[in-house]
């Protein structure tokens, strides 16, 4: 094994665990809010406060992403992030946590990550050669599916066995973990660091950030399909655990189950994206993806009641489709994107999906009560396939070419 493959692993060992931690807990704090609200506007709310503040940061966070040390700012965001759980779990030791406190903390947890999601992705091509890229997204969203397997079924017992508060001091461990890893791993420096630090307007290396993205071909079309997809993906992804418990009549257990299989199509997504990653048609990949995940989201809306296993396979569909978008679109803008703006173009891509997302949110919130989840889910299926058809038109998306120029 190379040397840049031993630091790829060593980092992605410890996101893979730190991620498996961060899901337990993620999905208990949904069964808590479900069990204790039953109402998809919480729900939609909750899931706002916990991306909102990436979406307004992540404009800004790129151009400070680039200008320091993106390692030292990961292990920094990684134990923040942490930290808020602690002071969750010490307010869950004397009763219930109340809901707006919930809120909060997922919203510190979002500042935290509009820092380290983008570092993540940025060091990245510091370490691949770039005809590898396409391949280790897949190995890397192969790290995240295996944790993803995993979370719900040990979630599902976790909750219901202890209380809340211990299952957050999990976070902990995991935060441990991937905070060592990064220690231990030889990550190089950002290329353009010095020449840029301390020397220009923060506004303008975010100006600078956003003409790097325009002037390349295709792109500003890939940020505005990322930006429709989000009000219809993030929303569906919220209202899982609702219609699984409160329309298929499946509970948390089912609710578990759903993730579980889910996450197994993702693992399936991950490698067959780390096998085929560097012979396929980025275009026509995404455009497939975000058809496929309609037309599942589309057909669950359309069963009945007695349906759950129905759903339960269509979801291992959707997940397969999952990091066949996900993982081709890092890899676009790591290998189309110089180094010195990735950090930058990375947080324009990851705000633009991030404001657009609340709007799914509060439609979400708004209709799926009155007309029905189910009905909701059918006219968001719909609405995904349409995209996807779109997507394959659109002329500005094909001047996406697979190489460099």
């Amino acid at each position: 094994m190379r040397n840049w493959q031993k630091q790829f692993f060593v980092i992605w060992t410890g996101q893979g665990l730190s991620h498996l931690t961060s899901s337990i807990v993620q999905m208990a704090i949904i069964w808590y809010i479900t069990a204790r609200t039953e109402s998809a506007a919480v729900l939609s709310f909750a899931t706002m406060a916990g991306f909102l503040p990436q979406a307004v940061l992540g404009l800004f966070v790129g151009a400070v992403i680039d200008r320091h040390d993106r390692k030292r700012i990961m292990i920094l965001s990684d134990l923040v992030m942490s930290g808020v759980c602690v002071a969750l779990a010490f307010v869950g030791m004397a009763g219930e946590i109340p809901i707006g406190l919930i809120f909060a903390a997922l919203m510190i947890r979002s500042i935290g990550n509009a820092f380290y999601a983008p570092s993540l992705q940025a060091i990245t091509p510091s370490i691949v050669p770039r005809e590898y890229l396409t391949k280790y997204a897949g190995y890397a969203q192969t790290v995240d599916s295996v944790a993803m397997i995993a979370s719900p079924a040990l979630a599902a017992v976790l909750y219901g066995i202890l209380p809340l508060w211990s299952i957050l001091m999990m976070d902990v461990a995991g935060a441990f973990f991937c905070v060592g890893a990064l220690v231990l791993a030889k990550i190089p420096e950002n290329a353009g660091k010095k020449e840029t630090q301390g020397r220009e307007p923060l506004l303008k290396e975010v100006k600078e950030g956003y003409e790097a993205v325009r002037k390349t071909p295709g792109m500003m079309a890939l940020v505005l399909i990322g930006a429709l997809y989000a009000v219809i993906y993030f929303p569906i992804g919220t209202l899982y655990p609702l219609i699984t418990i409160s329309y298929f009549q499946g509970g948390v257990q089912g609710s578990g189950m759903v993730e579980t299989v889910f996450s197994l199509g993702m693992l399936v997504g991950s490698l067959a994206l780390g096998i085929w990653g560097d012979r396929i048609d980025h275009r026509k990949t995404i455009a497939a993806s975000i058809g496929a995940y309609g037309l599942g989201t589309m057909v669950t809306g359309l069963l009945p009641p007695e349906g759950f296993p129905v759903f339960v396979c269509l979801t291992f569909f959707m997940g397969i489709s999952s990091p066949l978008y996900f993982g081709v679109q890092t890899a676009i803008y790591q290998m189309k994107i110089q180094k010195e703006y990735l950090g930058r173009a990375l947080s324009l891509s990851n705000s633009s999906r991030l404001v657009a997302m609340p709007l799914g949110l509060m439609l979400s919130g708004a209709f799926a009560g009155a007309v029905g989840i189910e009905k909701w889910f059918s006219l968001l299926g719909a609405a995904s396939v349409g995209l996807a058809a779109w997507t394959l038109w659109l002329p500005a998306f094909r001047k996406l070419r697979e190489k460099k120029d």
